[in-house]
């Protein structure tokens, strides 16, 4: 199956196509500026973007994707704003906003969106519990992959092979249900 990848996130790109390639699916990239909204879920987000692409005939099968970090201890800040706080005070800024808290404990979640040729819309969820660290570690990944370390983990998702990472990630996860559903309907 060709998938088409709607981001214009090269990292998402290179992860996702990564999942897919080993169980024979293809992965493209389509560079289309799909407006996201500001919703106070990412399913919100996906439902969205899922119906948006849909009525502009974008050619499907295609995933789309939203992720975020959500911290505990800021009451899931900055979850479905992850991007936008990364864009505005980075990885580095979140850390700042966390000097004095010893509650770290924080998760990633990742909805896939699946639209398919016949207009069916389908979402898939992962999520990787861990903890925020006190400073950034390692080259890998994206985004705040260098200040999460995954529960039983030594290592922030920078530090990890992108194997590694993929196996146990939130967006992993989320593809592993993804790849599961596409098995069974014998996509």
């Amino acid at each position: 199956m060709n998938i088409n990848l709607v981001t214009s996130n090269q990292g998402k790109v290179e992860e996702l196509t990564s999942i897919l390639e080993p169980f024979g699916h293809n992965a493209s990239q389509l560079d289309i500026s799909c407006p996201e909204i500001q919703a106070s879920t990412l399913e919100e987000v996906v439902d969205f973007g899922l119906e948006w692409l849909h009525n502009q005939g974008t050619k499907s099968p295609l995933v789309i994707d939203d992720a975020g970090v959500f911290v505990d201890e800021l009451k899931g800040f900055p979850g479905v704003y992850s991007r936008y706080v990364y864009d505005t005070i980075s990885p580095k800024g979140l850390l700042k906003q966390m000097e004095g808290i010893e509650n770290r404990a924080a998760s990633f979640k990742c909805v896939l969106g699946l639209l398919l040729e016949d207009g069916g819309t389908h979402k898939f969820v992962g999520e990787c519990n861990g903890n925020i660290i006190h400073e950034i570690r390692g080259d890998g990944g994206f985004g705040y992959d260098p200040i999460f370390i995954p529960d039983g983990s030594d290592r922030t998702f920078a530090e990890l092979l992108p194997e590694e990472k993929n196996e146990i990630s939130h967006r992993g996860r989320a593809m592993k249900n993804l790849l599961s559903f596409i098995s069974e309907k014998g996509l």
